[in-house]
C-alpha cells in the first residue's frame, strides 16, 4: 500500500498540517468537540475546501479525480449514510460479497442474512459496523476513521478494533483514526497527536 503524508492542509480553523503516517501505520487524533477533528479527515478526503496538498506515496490527491481519490484515501464518518432501503445494495454483488466479505461480516457479528436487511431496522451500532465492512470492501489504501467505535458496546469494539489492526497489517495502508477514547489510544499503539487551540501537537 502507501503512506499517506499531508502538506500543509488547512481545514477551516486550523494551522497548516504537516504530517505523515506511514504505510501500516497508525496514528491517532483527539481534542475537544469542535476543535477541527472532523474537519480535518474530510480535507483529506476532499470533502470540503482547504489549503494544502495530501499524498500517497508519489501520487498527489489534486492528480487524481475525487471518487478515485475517495476510494484510494476512505473515510468512515461518524454517522454513516445509507442512500437505499436495503443493505445489500450498498455492497458490490452478491457474487463478490459471498467470497470475500461473508468472512467479515461474520467477525463484526452478522450472518449472511444482514444482506436482505432494510437499514431503517438497523441500530446505530450496527449501522457503524457495516458502514467500516462497506468501506473495507473498497480496499483503500489508507483508512480516515471517524470515531469508529463510539457508539459500540465493549464486544462490538473489540471487533472492529480486531478488524482495523489486521486490515493495516495485511494491507500495509496508513490509518488516520479520530478517538476520543483514551484507553483506546493506549491500547491500540501508534502516534497520538491532539489538537489544541487549531494546532496539531503531540499528546502528552
Amino acid at each position: 500500500m502507501a503512506a499517506l503524508r499531508l502538506d500543509g492542509i488547512r481545514p477551516r480553523g486550523l494551522a497548516p498540517i504537516l504530517l505523515g503516517v506511514p504505510a501500516g501505520g497508525l496514528v491517532f487524533v483527539s481534542g475537544p468537540s469542535g476543535s477541527g477533528k472532523s474537519l480535518l479527515l474530510r480535507a483529506v478526503a476532499d470533502l470540503d475546501p482547504h489549503e494544502g496538498e495530501a499524498w500517497l506515496d508519489a501520487t498527489a490527491r489534486s492528480a487524481l479525480p475525487a471518487p478515485e481519490w475517495r476510494r484510494r484515501v476512505g473515510l468512515l464518518p461518524a454517522e454513516s449514510h445509507w442512500w437505499a432501503d436495503e443493505v445489500s445494495a450498498h455492497f458490490p454483488p452478491n457474487g463478490y460479497v459471498a467470497k470475500d466479505l461473508l468472512p467479515l461480516f461474520e467477525r463484526l457479528g452478522f450472518g449472511p442474512e444482514v444482506l436482505g436487511w432494510g437499514v431503517a431496522r438497523l441500530s446505530t451500532g450496527e449501522r457503524q459496523r457495516l458502514a467500516l465492512a462497506r468501506l473495507l470492501a473498497n480496499q483503500p489504501e489508507a483508512l480516515l476513521l471517524d470515531e469508529a467505535t463510539a457508539n459500540l458496546d465493549p464486544v462490538n469494539q473489540a471487533r472492529v478494533e480486531g478488524i482495523v489492526t489486521d486490515y493495516r497489517t495485511a494491507h500495509a495502508a496508513a490509518v488516520l483514526w479520530v478517538s476520543h477514547d483514551p484507553e483506546q489510544r493506549r491500547r491500540l499503539g501508534g502516534r497520538r497527536l491532539v489538537i489544541r487551540d487549531g494546532r496539531l501537537e503531540d499528546e502528552p
